[in-house]
C-alpha cells in the first residue's frame, strides 16, 4: 500500500525541537507534503533562518520518514518564517518582528562592536536586520559601519535608514554635525529614543538590534517602556568590574519585566591563528560564570583579537573584513543562539524564565 500523508505526519512526531520541547508536527513546522510513489517531499518551516539546530532537525526528519515501509527517496526543503512579536495597538514598530536590545552597563566592553557584528551575522543567514543606535551621548554605529558624514534622506515625512552590509541603520550620529556634543537631560533622551523608533521608515524587519548607551539610565528605561522588546543581550568582559555592572543592568531589565536573552563574553581567551594556542588575556569573572550567577543563558565568547577593533576603525565589521578568523565564527555562533532564544520567546509567548539554566556552548 502507498504511504499516506497521515503516516508521514505520525512518524515526524518523533522529531522533537530541542529548544521548544515539542514535536515539529505539533509546532506546525511541517508544510506541503507531496507523495509520488516511493518519493516523499515536504518542507520544514523553522522560526528563524539562523536556527542553530537546523541541520539536526533535517537529518532526524529524513531518518524518520525513510523508516516508513515503501519509501525510497526523501526530499526536505528547509525554510523559515520569523514569528511576529507580541505587539500592542500603539506599537511603534508593527512590522518589526523582534526588537533586541544590546546592553552592558559599563562602557568600553565592545557593546557596539558586538551589535554590528551580530547584525551582519544574522543578515548573512537571510534575515532582514536593522540597527538602532540609541547611544545618544556617544553614537558609534556610523563609524563602525563606514557611514560617517552620510546624512539620511526623508520620504513622506519619514527618515530613510542608511544601509550598509545589508543592514538598515539609524543613529543620532547621522543627524548631528561633526564635533557636536549632546548635553541632554532625561526627558530629551526619552524623546529622542522615541523619535528614532517612530520617525524612521524601518520597513519590514525580522530583527532590530538596539545599541544602548552604558549605564542604567533614561535610554534603556525609555526603550523598555516604548517598544515591545523581545529581550536583551548583555555584553561583558572577563573583568570583575564589568561583570558587576552588567549584573546591575540585568537587574534593571528584570524590574522592567524584559526577558534576558543571555550573556556574551567579549575579549575572551585569544586564539593564535597560526598555532591554535589559546591564551587567557584577562582573569576576571568569565561570561559563563556571570551567566550562571545571573541565572540566564550563556550565549558564548568572542575571542580577544586586535583585528576586531582594527576593522571597526576602518568602518567594516570584523565578520566582513576577516571572515576566516575565529572571531567571525564566534559571532555567527552567538547570532544563532540569540535567534534561538528570541524564537523560544516568540513561540511560547512567555518570558524567558528568570531561573533558566545557562545554555551550554
Amino acid at each position: 500500500m502507498p504511504v499516506t500523508e497521515s503516516q508521514v505526519l505520525e512518524t515526524l512526531k518523533a522529531v522533537i525541537d530541542p529548544d521548544l520541547h515539542q514535536d515539529i508536527v505539533k509546532l506546525g513546522f511541517v508544510k506541503d507534503i507531496k507523495i509520488e510513489g516511493e518519493s516523499i517531499e515536504f518542507a520544514i518551516e523553522l522560526t528563524t533562518p539562523a536556527c542553530p539546530v537546523k541541520d539536526i532537525l533535517q537529518a532526524q526528519a529524513e531518518t524518520a520518514v525513510r523508516s516508513l515501509e515503501g519509501v525510497s527517496n526523501v526530499s526536505i526543503t528547509m525554510t523559515s518564517r520569523v514569528r511576529q512579536k507580541q505587539g500592542k495597538p500603539e506599537d511603534l514598530l508593527p512590522n518589526v518582528r523582534h526588537i533586541i536590545a544590546v546592553a552592558s552597563g559599563k562602557g568600553g566592553v565592545g557593546k557596539s562592536t558586538t551589535t554590528v557584528n551580530l547584525a551582519v551575522a544574522l543578515s548573512q543567514t537571510g534575515a532582514k536586520v536593522g540597527i538602532l543606535d540609541a547611544d545618544v551621548y556617544g553614537p558609534s554605529i556610523p563609524l563602525l559601519m563606514g557611514a560617517m558624514g552620510e546624512p539620511p534622506l526623508t520620504k513622506d515625512d519619514k527618515i530613510l535608514p542608511i544601509e550598509r552590509f545589508g543592514i538598515r541603520m539609524m543613529s543620532l550620529g547621522f543627524l548631528m554635525a561633526d564635533g557636536d556634543t549632546v548635553m541632554w537631560r532625561g526627558p530629551l533622551v526619552a524623546g529622542t529614543v522615541k523619535q528614532l523608533l517612530s520617525d524612521v521608515d524601518w520597513g519590514d524587519l525580522d530583527y532590530l538590534l538596539v545599541d544602548l548607551p552604558p549605564g542604567t539610565g533614561d535610554a534603556p528605561m525609555s526603550l523598555a517602556q516604548l517598544a515591545p522588546l523581545t529581550g536583551v543581550v548583555i555584553v561583558s568582559t572577563p573583568h570583575n568590574v564589568a561583570a558587576n555592572i552588567a549584573g546591575k543592568a540585568v537587574g534593571l531589565f528584570r524590574r522592567l519585566n524584559t526577558p534576558i536573552l543571555g550573556v556574551v563574553e567579549n575579549m575572551g581567551p585569544a586564539i593564535d591563528p597560526s598555532t591554535g594556542v589559546v591564551s587567557q588575556m584577562f582573569v576576571g569573572q568569565s561570561g559563563s560564570d556571570l551567566a550562571m550567577h545571573l541565572k540566564c543563558p550563556y550565549l558564548g565568547s568572542i575571542p580577544f583579537d586586535p583585528k576586531i577593533s582594527e576593522s571597526g576603525d576602518m568602518g567594516r565589521p570584523s565578520i566582513v573584513a576577516y571572515p576566516n578568523r575565529e572571531q567571525a565564527k564566534a559571532f555567527k555562533d552567538i547570532a544563532g543562539r540569540v535567534a534561538q532564544q528570541a524564537s523560544i520567546i516568540a513561540m511560547t509567548r512567555e518570558e524567558v524564565p528568570k531561573e533558566a539554566e545557562p545554555v551550554p556552548v
